[in-house]
């Protein structure tokens, strides 16, 4: 059993490096345009806010997070967006507020969660070990978005290990989602950390693989960058397939983003 303290622990400072670079941010910045279409950066945070709300419930309350699952299933394509949208309509400071209070409210939870615990979710259940990944991957991707809308550059840090690594164990589930027979066989992927470090996945030997910096996989199974524009290579027609399709959140596929230079 894996031990969850480790990622609780980086997804605290993930969180906490993307406060610091909103927490002074001037009224007409929140309303900002993001890379996420109709969604400006006060859409970003109040998603973050709004799904931690929703781990919390699943961590801590399960008849209340049923409801929250069935309100999804009744509007699947909208859901998400209603979420993002109420907390958009927010003032900056009480949004910041909300979206603080929540996340520490679900690390106590996940610190505290009874060991081998799991938790309902809108896929699979989650140990609390899954729940702070899938939390960090969303932070960090929404980081991103908010970033690109202020024009700044956040340096890559090696908390993108648990990306890479969800990035890696979902591979099936990309498949799935697009109407695919997963591969049967296990790939390679060998990733270069931010670091210089390298991790690496599955049997050695391999014919499908999957090579270079850990930046750009993660930045490709979050689809916050088009294939084209990354350093990934693949060896094999089954991991090729793969990198076309790759997303490590729940959900339908997404649109991804368009290649650099491509017409909007």
């Amino acid at each position: 059993m894996a031990d969850p303290m480790p990622v609780i622990d980086d997804l605290r400072a993930e969180s906490e490096e993307l406060d610091r670079l909103t927490a002074g941010l001037s009224p007409g910045q929140w309303a900002l345009p993001t890379p996420a279409p109709g969604w400006t950066l006060a859409h970003q945070i109040a998603h973050l806010a709004w799904t931690d709300h929703s781990a919390l419930l699943a961590v801590t309350d399960a008849d209340a997070f049923q409801t929250l699952v069935e309100k999804a299933l009744a509007a699947p394509d909208a859901f998400v967006d209603q979420g993002a949208e109420e907390g958009a309509r927010l003032p900056p400071a009480e949004l910041l507020a909300r979206w603080r209070a929540g996340r520490d409210a679900l690390d106590r939870a996940l610190r505290t969660a009874p060991p081998g615990a799991r938790f309902p979710w809108y896929g699979p259940p989650m140990s609390a070990a899954s729940m702070a990944t899938a939390r960090l991957m969303e932070t960090w991707a929404h980081g991103l978005d908010i970033a690109d809308a202020l024009g700044v550059v956040r340096p890559p840090t090696d908390r993108l290990r648990h990306v890479a690594r969800l990035g890696v164990r979902t591979r099936d589930f990309a498949h799935t989602v697009h109407g695919l027979t997963p591969p049967t066989d296990e790939f390679r992927v060998e990733l270069t950390a931010p670091s210089g470090a390298l991790w690496a996945y599955g049997p050695e030997g391999a014919p499908q693989r999957v090579t270079g910096p850990a930046l750009d996989f993660c930045l490709l199974v979050t689809q916050r960058a088009h294939r084209a524009d990354l350093a990934l290579t693949a060896v094999g027609p089954d991991a090729d397939r793969w990198l076309d399709i790759a997303q490590a959140f729940a959900g339908p596929p997404g649109t991804g983003r368009p290649p650099k230079g491509a017409s909007a």
